[in-house]
């Protein structure tokens, strides 16, 4: 294994998390944390040298969503190793992330030392990330949910979670008629004539914790 200390950028809208997370990363004596962002478009106005090797990047980012700013960053740089952390379950959204250009992705419930271990196996080009999780990558979507935009995923599974349209807002930092709109575009692609169908969707699919 390389001893080589890699640069890493942080993008998370939480500055408790981010200070805990650069502590851990940084304690391993393998990473140097070299900048963190508390938005989307603070990283999309970052310069590369301030983006380091590897982005550790949450999808819940204010002002531009995560999803937008790892499809910029496949455009924009290439080479940028991206990390996705996120609160997200991983069976739900590995496999799309990575579709999307993310090395990796993670959910936030995973111990620290397994971030710490992926995020240096990523920045020496290896992937860390279980082939189940991400088996059928490649493939067309075949179910209907699997149709989703990157955006109407999230809100799917939050609704899918009892979330109300409000909370679903704040959550992502959308106006609630653009969570609406999302709601009609979902409910068109799983030919759900309510949100409750959508909900019961879901749970048919098992995509919903018991």
């Amino acid at each position: 294994m390389s001893g080589r200390v890699l640069s890493v950028s942080l993008a998370d809208d939480h500055a408790i998390f981010r200070r805990g997370l650069r502590e851990l990363l940084e304690e391993s004596g393998r990473v140097r944390v070299v900048s963190e962002f508390a938005t989307g478009r603070a990283v999309l106005n970052a310069a590369a040298s301030a983006l380091g090797e590897v982005l550790v990047l949450d999808l819940s980012l204010p002002i531009v969503p995560g999803t937008e700013v790892l499809a910029q960053m496949r455009e924009r740089h290439p080479a940028l190793r991206v990390v996705v952390l996120s609160m997200y379950p991983e069976e739900h959204f590995a496999a799309r992330m990575v579709r999307a250009g993310a090395r990796t992705y993670l959910s936030k419930t995973r111990p620290p030392e397994a971030v710490v271990a992926a995020v240096i196996a990523v920045g020496e080009g290896r992937d860390e990330l279980d082939p189940s999780l991400v088996r059928g990558g490649a493939e067309p979507p075949s179910l209907p949910h699997e149709r989703l935009s990157a955006r109407e995923h999230q809100v799917f599974i939050l609704l899918a979670q009892g979330r109300a349209v409000g909370d679903i807002a704040v959550e992502l930092d959308l106006s609630a008629s653009t969570v609406s709109n999302h709601l009609a575009k979902i409910r068109e692609k799983l030919g759900a004539r309510s949100n409750a169908e959508v909900i019961r969707y879901a749970y048919a699919a098992g995509l919903t914790a018991e």
